[in-house]
């Protein structure tokens, strides 16, 4: 089951040197890999002449292990998408994208310095970020009687679900958005309140 989460809820640019080499951070909501690579593409357009374009995103909820990427952008391996990529995870911030652009000015860090360059870049930036709960939700039917409308509209509104669609003929078929950590009490309070009669139905 996905419980609740923490999601980015706006952008942010931030920028730290680090021995003459500016870091530019930039923050934003990503709900998807695609979504992320657009984002990527955006600030690589702002910062043409820089020398490296490096990311790291988490797509999803922060603790699904199939949503992230990250990239080193010609920096040496392991410096600089992996260091971002962990205090994102770190955070418990789900569906947010980071990109840090640098700018060499001259001095070499070291594979220690690009690390804690390029990780403490997006730790500041995350530090600026404003976050808001997604609640993930599941989409089910529902065929009810007029009567029973106003009941299930109440249940509904009292644990945050929501009517999609609704087709109003001999019967009223509902189409419901539930919180997926809701769905069992939700379940239970439609039997006890139709006597075992009003049962959600996986959608086709």
């Amino acid at each position: 089951m996905s419980l609740s989460y923490q999601i980015a809820a706006n952008e942010v640019i931030d920028e730290t040197i680090v021995n003459r080499s500016r870091f530019i951070c930039y923050l934003s909501n990503c709900s998807s890999n695609e979504a992320a690579k657009a984002f990527l593409k955006d600030v690589q357009q702002l910062h043409p002449q820089a020398r490296h374009h490096c990311y790291a995103f988490v797509s999803s909820h922060p603790k699904d292990s199939q949503c992230y990427g990250f990239s080193d952008d010609g920096e040496p391996s392991g410096t600089a998408g992996r260091p971002m990529l962990q205090v994102l995870q770190g955070s418990n911030i789900g569906e947010v994208c980071a990109v840090v652009v640098r700018y060499f000015g001259g001095i070499k860090l070291g594979t220690g310095g690009l690390q804690r360059a390029y990780g403490g870049s997006v730790r500041q930036a995350l530090n600026l970020l404003k976050t808001k709960t997604k609640i993930p939700m599941v989409h089910k039917a529902l065929a009810c009687q007029y009567t029973q409308v106003n009941d299930i509209l109440h249940l509904l509104d009292a644990i945050g679900g929501k009517v999609v669609e609704q087709q109003y003929q001999e019967q009223v078929d509902l189409t419901l958005a539930i919180p997926e950590e809701k769905l069992q009490q939700v379940k239970e309070q439609l039997q006890t309140l139709s006597s075992g009669q009003l049962i959600l139905k996986s959608i086709k």
